[in-house]
C-alpha cells in the first residue's frame, strides 16, 4: 500500500479509479491539445464560411457606400438650390465660376464628412442647362475602391435619380432610380 500511496502523491501521473475488485490503479490523462485531423476540419469549416461570406460582406460594402454616394448627391442637390436662391441661377456653381466640373458650392468628393483621402465617389456637376434653370449632378466612383465597378449616380433636378448598375456608360429606362 506504501507503494500506491507514494505513486497517488505524484500528482502529475494520472487520477485513481476503483476496480471492481476494489483494487486500486493508476490511469494516465490523455494528452492535451487537439489532432492534426481536428485542426484540418477546423480550417475547412472556417474557409467554408470564408468563402460564403465574403461575397455577401463586399457587396454590403458596396452598397452602405452607394448609400453614402446617395446622401451626398441630395446634399449636392440641396447647395445647389441655395446656390440658385442666391444668384436665381444653377451656373456659376462649379470651381473657377464655371458651369461644369467640380463644385464650388459643396465638397468635390463622397462621404462628405470623412477625409478626402477616404472619397469613393468624385462629385461633379455634368451639365447645367443654357438658361440656368436645371442641372444633371454625377458621383463617380474612385478607381482603386471597392466602388470602382459599381457605376454612376445621377442626380437631375427636377428630382429624377439614375443609377448606371450595369456600368455601360448609358442609363437605360430600368436604371432611373437607385434601388433597382
Amino acid at each position: 500500500m506504501y507503494s500506491l500511496n507514494k505513486k497517488l502523491s505524484n500528482k502529475h501521473l494520472g487520477n485513481v479509479i476503483a476496480s471492481r475488485d476494489g483494487v486500486k490503479y493508476l490511469t494516465f490523462d490523455r494528452e492535451h491539445g487537439y489532432s492534426l485531423m481536428e485542426l484540418m476540419i477546423t480550417v475547412a469549416i472556417v474557409g467554408l464560411l470564408v468563402s460564403i461570406a465574403y461575397p455577401s460582406y463586399s457587396s454590403f460594402i458596396a452598397s452602405s457606400n452607394r448609400a453614402a454616394g446617395q446622401a451626398d448627391l441630395m446634399a449636392f442637390a440641396a447647395a445647389m438650390e441655395r446656390h440658385n436662391a442666391a444668384v436665381f441661377s444653377y451656373q456659376g456653381a462649379a470651381s473657377g465660376g464655371g458651369n461644369t466640373g467640380e463644385p464650388e458650392v459643396f465638397r468635390s468628393y463622397s462621404p462628405s464628412n470623412e477625409p478626402a483621402a477616404n472619397k469613393r465617389y468624385d462629385l461633379t456637376i455634368q451639365t447645367v442647362s443654357a438658361t440656368g434653370t436645371s442641372y444633371i449632378l454625377r458621383a463617380r466612383p474612385v478607381s482603386g475602391t471597392v466602388q470602382v465597378d459599381d457605376g454612376d449616380l445621377f442626380y437631375y433636378s427636377d428630382g429624377r435619380k439614375a443609377w448606371d448598375s450595369n456600368n455601360d456608360g448609358s442609363i437605360s429606362i430600368n436604371e432611373f432610380c437607385w434601388r433597382c
